[in-house]
């Protein structure tokens, strides 16, 4: 606070103790002795019965304080000293009716009607107390007669003045006041000001802590009657039942804030919360309360609460709280002040200076006192801040050194000491960003026997050569024509970057890169050469997956995972190194939602099947039909073998074989109900060979449908036979009890060995439509076939041919011996209705029906 400042408040304050002292010389102003009357307040009383009444007392106290009480009072006092005194003041703001009566010689001479129910223009004199100006004679004898009612605190103090010195002593007043508004003022735009620059929310609290006070003081007194609402009495009073609890409120949470009780006094913390909620209530219950209810009730909860508050400082400053300090002491000043000022209105302590003013001399002392606390705890972490600063500038160049080491570690390998993934995709995207019109090609190298190595040699021998292999891998990279540095400093140069302990990855200029074949082979080669290790010579089994940039990607994880799947692809493993195609890639966000909208149709039995009839070559006859999944209905058309791909790729080739089944049975059902008694084959996924509860699945479903037993054919692939043989033997060996017939599908596409063949439980084999198809035009096929008719037949097997699309086929297949043929020469695949159809039209009408 600047020292003008001081010197002003401390001016006011010894104004205050100057008015304290009793005025002396009674020719400008006295207290006049006074009597009262006490009414109930349903008894109406004129004038004349009040002046006759025999019930009148003499008031003990200068000055009348009866409390919050309902009755009407009667003041009467004599008027002397008639050349000076002419004007009576009430020194009490709060009274709602006031009656003034100028009893000249036994009769009314004069009669004013006011009170702060009343607007305050319609006072005699417009000043914040109650004034009445009477003329009064030498001849005449006077007495003035008071009635009051209120439903506030009943106090009357009273002086008699001459006007001229009353207005001499109220403008001294009155700028004491103003220097008390003015302390609260500043204290409240000076800590806005900081709440503005720092958002601490303390100093927000206590602005509304001090706005509370400095409204509820200048209700109290009157001023804001006078100065801001002077026409609405309603809002005064109700701000005046609300000023209270809403003081009290704003100061409970600045203190819960300032004192950081959450932190440091759980406890107070929950008192001070209980405080805060009470407060809360009895604010919202002014606005339903009567006056005089709202009024008894916000000062009886007020003193508890202002007396926790006081408590709060010296148990805080006990604990070592270093703000408590401040905090007690001026919230001494204010409690004590608030607690004389509410006794005061309960009527315990009589009218003067101290207990008039004891609300405004605690609370300016408590916003000074606590304006230097807020200065000081600024100040205090400001200084802590910059002790702070300096500390981390003392440390900067260990934590930069320490800062440096730990970005070399987030950017490379720890084992290999190469790049790794996010500083490789940080260089591509760079890369990307810099020269989009050039093409990259982003190379990735697994390592696909490194598992088998670690199991072998262990950890660390497998770290060891991770070593050797990275350096070989970096020297190989930087030979090849457009490769680029993933890293280049004065120190070293990295081409190589490791992605995780299995994969590496390089970059090179696709279009240099790609016209120079024989440096792609000669990198192929040493990046699969064995790495030489303690004298041994170790497989790591190297693969490559390569994509383009722009073709394959534009950003470095698409481009990535895509060169990831090239690696994975058959291609790769074939021949060492495979280049990303769209048209194989099974893990994209189309074939994501295909996924769900597969399981989805399956659940809502929105897939279907289609049949297509085999027919025996030596009776004509149809003897069999094999159903064939179909979704119809959909936007997009989707290739069955693309369903059963995606089923097998998900897990729900599981549901969904056995959707297949089930309907499958129900459809021979049908069929058997219409009279064509047909075998139905099925076309069983190798993945359900390798389910544990497949063979218990099948053999329930069986026993539940006995009359299909040996009706229903599992097809299996050679080729799915023998990514597992041992498993599918036995799967098929365990079919073969339940009495379901086995026929191999496909035969001839895949390089299945004979004798493992012979094992197998089956009866049929399916001649591959690749043999087949220009069986009437190559006569290296018709050989193959012949050969293939004669060697199943041989071994006990009924042969069937497949993809049959002419009549010349047909002939051909049947001079071979062959036993059945399926294929568009007969009919596509039909849905059920079309295939009943189809067998009543058919050529075949004369085979025998059943039923």
């Amino acid at each position: 606070m600047a020292p003008n400042n001081w010197l002003r408040f401390f001016t006011a304050l010894s104004l205050l103790v100057v008015l304290a002292v009793p005025v002396q010389g009674a020719e400008t102003s006295y207290v006049p002795p006074i009597e009262y009357l006490r009414i109930a307040p349903d008894t109406n009383l004129t004038v004349d019965e009040a002046l006759s009444s025999d019930r009148w007392q003499s008031l003990a106290d200068a000055s009348p304080n009866f409390g919050y009480i309902n009755d009407t009072i009667w003041l009467r006092f004599p008027v002397s000293q008639p050349a000076t005194i002419n004007l009576l003041e009430v020194r009490y703001s709060q009274l709602d009716h006031i009656s003034f009566f100028l009893i000249e010689n036994g009769r009314v001479a004069k009669r004013v009607e006011t009170g702060d129910f009343q607007p305050f223009a319609e006072r005699p004199i417009r000043h914040r107390h109650f004034l009445f100006p009477f003329e009064q004679s030498i001849a005449s004898d006077y007495q003035i007669l008071l009635r009051v009612e209120t439903e506030g605190a009943m106090q009357i103090p009273v002086q008699l003045w001459n006007d001229q010195a009353f207005f001499e002593h109220t403008n001294a007043e009155d700028q004491m006041h103003a220097v008390y508004y003015g302390i609260l003022i500043t204290v409240i735009f000076f800590n806005l000001f900081i709440f503005s620059a720092l958002r601490e929310p303390v100093y927000l609290l206590y602005v509304l802590s001090t706005l509370g006070y400095l409204v509820l003081v200048s209700s109290l007194n009157g001023t804001a009657f006078q100065f801001l609402w002077p026409t609405s009495p309603a809002l005064q009073n109700q701000i005046m039942l609300l000023s209270v609890p809403l003081a009290v409120l704003f100061t409970l949470l600045f203190s819960r804030s300032f004192l950081k009780l959450p932190r440091t006094g759980p406890l107070l913390n929950r008192l001070v919360m209980l405080a805060i909620t009470l407060n809360a209530s009895v604010a919202l219950m002014t606005f339903f309360l009567d006056y005089s209810t709202g009024s008894r009730l916000t000062v009886a909860l007020a003193i508890p609460s202002t007396l926790l508050l006081t408590v709060l400082g010296p148990l805080q400053w006990w604990k070592g709280n270093p703000q408590a300090g401040y905090y007690t002491i001026a919230w001494a000043a204010l409690t004590l002040g608030s607690a004389i000022t509410a006794a005061n209105k309960y009527g315990l302590l009589p009218n003067n200076f101290i207990t008039s003013y004891g609300m405004q001399i605690g609370s300016a002392l408590e916003a000074i006192l606590l304006t230097l606390a807020l200065a000081a705890r600024l100040y205090q972490e400001r200084q802590d801040k910059v002790e702070a600063r300096e500390a981390e500038l003392n440390a900067m160049a260990a934590r930069r050194s320490a800062e440096l080491k730990l970005m070399d570690h987030a950017l490379h390998n720890p084992l290999t000491g190469l790049p790794n993934r996010s500083s490789y995709e940080m260089m591509l995207n760079d890369l990307m960003m810099r020269s989009p019109e050039r093409r990259y090609a982003i190379a990735i190298i697994h390592l696909n026997n490194l598992q088998s190595v670690t199991k072998t040699l262990g950890h660390r021998n497998s770290d060891r050569i991770l070593e050797l292999a990275s350096k070989h891998y970096n020297a190989v990279a930087r030979e090849l024509p457009g490769a680029l540095p993933v890293e280049q400093s004065d120190a070293r140069n990295f081409f190589m970057a490791s992605l995780d302990p299995q994969t590496f990855a390089f970059i090179a200029d696709a279009d240099i890169t790609g016209a120079a074949p024989r440096a792609i082979l000669k990198c192929l080669e040493g990046i699969r050469y064995p790495i030489d290790y303690l004298g041994m010579q170790i497989p790591l089994d190297p693969r490559l997956g390569v994509a383009i940039f722009p073709e394959h990607g534009t950003d470095a994880n698409t481009l990535i995972r895509r060169a990831v799947i090239a690696e994975g692809s058959e291609s790769a493993r074939e021949r060492g190194i495979a280049y990303y195609k769209p048209t194989r890639d099974s893990y994209s966000a189309d074939r994501l939602t295909l996924v769900s909208e597969l399981r989805e149709a399956l659940n809502n039995d929105d897939l279907a099947l289609f049949m297509q009839p085999k027919q025996s070559l030596k009776t004509d006859r149809i003897v069999g039909v094999e159903v064939l999944i179909r979704w119809p209905g959909r936007a997009t058309p989707i290739r069955p073998d693309e369903i059963i791909q995606l089923a097998e790729q998900t897990g729900l080739i599981k549901p969904l074989t056995r959707w297949v089944l089930e309907q499958s049975l129900a459809l021979r059902s049908r069929l058997l109900e219409h009279g064509w008694p047909l075998n139905i084959s099925i076309n069983i996924s190798p993945n359900n060979l390798r389910e544990p509860d497949f063979p218990i699945f099948v053999q329930r479903l069986m026993n539940s449908h006995y009359s299909h037993r040996g009706s229903i054919i599992f097809e299996v692939t050679e080729t799915s036979m023998m990514q597992d043989p041992e498993n599918s033997l036995k799967t098929l060996n365990s079919l073969n009890t339940t009495g379901i017939p086995v026929s191999i599908d496909d035969f001839g596409s895949g390089y299945s060995s004979l004798s493992y063949i012979k094992q197998l439980p089956a009866s049929e084999v399916k001649i591959d439509r690749s043999l087949v198809t220009d069986l009437a035009t190559e006569a290296e096929d018709r050989v193959i076939v012949q050969t293939t008719i004669d060697m199943c037949q041989s071994l006990g097997y009924h042969v069937v041919a497949e993809g049959v699309e002419d009549q010349a086929t047909a002939d051909l297949l049947r001079d071979m011996g062959c036993d059945m043929i399926q294929g568009y020469l007969l009919t596509p695949p039909l849905p059920f209705d079309e295939l009943l159809e189809w067998l009543a039209n058919s050529d075949q009408q004369a085979q025998r029906k059943l039923g």
